[in-house]
Formats: structure tokens, C-alpha cells, sequence
């Protein structure tokens, strides 16, 4: 055993008798407790040109939908290459649509703005929809600890000791049969 100083800072110092080694592994077990249940927030990049045709621009809609229902941030990055950069109107247009076509599940963290040869924002997951998702794993929790619970009190009910209920078997009934069909003849092969 060892005396340990708890509060140094109190009047007068308080000390505790315990084993010190035990006491810094507990410690240690509840920081990687902690970090186990931290949540980790990632930026992920979808890339985007001005003239990102239809399809192309639904598949990357969806990526944004699915990084952002994941709890992580997705930056949109559109890129001009040659002449492009003269019409940065384009650009604006491709970036508000992607607003107008996730703004239930996002909000802007970083308005758009230009950098070099490429025009970017930052979105962020919409707080209503995580408190949303969190709600309906809640409720699957609980409903499969219900189910579980309810498997376990049927279990009980038939534990032995218990006395089962009675329970009626209907008889089957004989099935009509059918006449047997006319098997036909296997093809033979012909030899050479």
C-alpha cells in the first residue's frame, strides 16, 4: 500500500492510503474507455467540375448524402482547368445546386470562396437529422432489448419445473395424389 496525496491544494493536503500501481492501470483502462466511445469527425472531399454531367453529379450528391449521415464533414470542391476560370458563374451555379440538393441534411460551415484554380465550401451534418438517426437507433434498442426480454420470460416459461401448456396438433390431412407421369425414354447417345 502506498499514501497517496490526493488534493494537495486542500486545507489541510488530503491523503489516501490504496495501491498506487492498481489505482494508475484503473486510470490508464478508463482512458482508452473514453477514447473507444469518442467520436472521430473526418472531412471528406467530393470533387465537381463545371460541367459535371447529370449522372456524375447524382452518384457525387449521394457520396456528400452518405458522408454527411456518417457524422462527417464533406468539403465540395469545384475545379476550373484552362479557360474555365474566366467563368466563375459556373461554378457558383454547381455549388448552390449541391446546397439546394442536400439542405436537409446539411448546413454551410464555409460559404463558398476561391482558392487558386478551385472554388470550395465546407458542410456540415444538419444537427436535426444526427439527433434524428440517434432517436432511431434508440428506439431499435429498446426494441430488440423487448424482444429479448420477452424471449427470455417465454424461456423461463418453459424452463423445467414449469408446467407447459397444453397444445393441440391438428392432424394432417392426406394430400391428393397425383398419377404418376409417364416417364419418357432416356435419348440415346449414338456411337461412332
Amino acid at each position: 500500500m502506498d499514501l497517496v496525496e490526493v488534493s494537495p491544494m486542500a486545507k489541510p493536503p488530503v491523503c489516501k492510503i490504496m495501491d498506487y500501481g492498481k489505482f494508475k492501470y484503473t486510470e490508464k483502462k478508463k482512458q482508452n474507455e473514453a477514447k473507444k466511445k469518442q467520436v472521430v469527425v473526418q472531412l471528406k472531399e467530393v470533387k465537381l467540375r463545371p460541367r459535371t454531367e447529370e449522372h456524375d453529379y447524382n452518384v457525387k450528391i449521394g457520396k456528400i448524402r452518405e458522408f454527411l449521415q456518417e457524422a462527417n464533414k464533406a468539403r465540395v470542391t469545384v475545379m476550373f482547368r484552362g479557360r474555365e476560370i474566366t467563368h466563375r458563374e459556373l461554378g457558383q451555379k454547381v455549388l448552390q445546386r449541391v446546397i439546394e440538393d442536400v439542405k436537409e441534411v446539411a448546413v454551410i460551415e464555409s460559404a463558398p470562396r476561391m482558392e487558386g484554380r478551385q472554388m470550395f465550401m465546407i458542410l456540415s451534418p444538419n444537427p436535426k437529422m444526427l439527433q434524428r438517426q440517434r432517436d432511431q437507433a434508440k428506439a431499435k434498442e429498446a426494441l430488440a432489448g423487448q424482444t429479448a426480454a420477452a424471449g427470455a420470460s417465454a424461456a423461463a416459461a418453459a424452463a423445467p419445473g414449469a408446467t407447459p401448456a397444453p397444445t393441440t396438433v391438428p392432424s394432417p390431412t392426406p394430400a391428393p395424389t397425383a398419377a404418376p407421369a409417364a416417364s419418357a425414354p432416356a435419348p440415346s447417345t449414338p456411337t461412332r
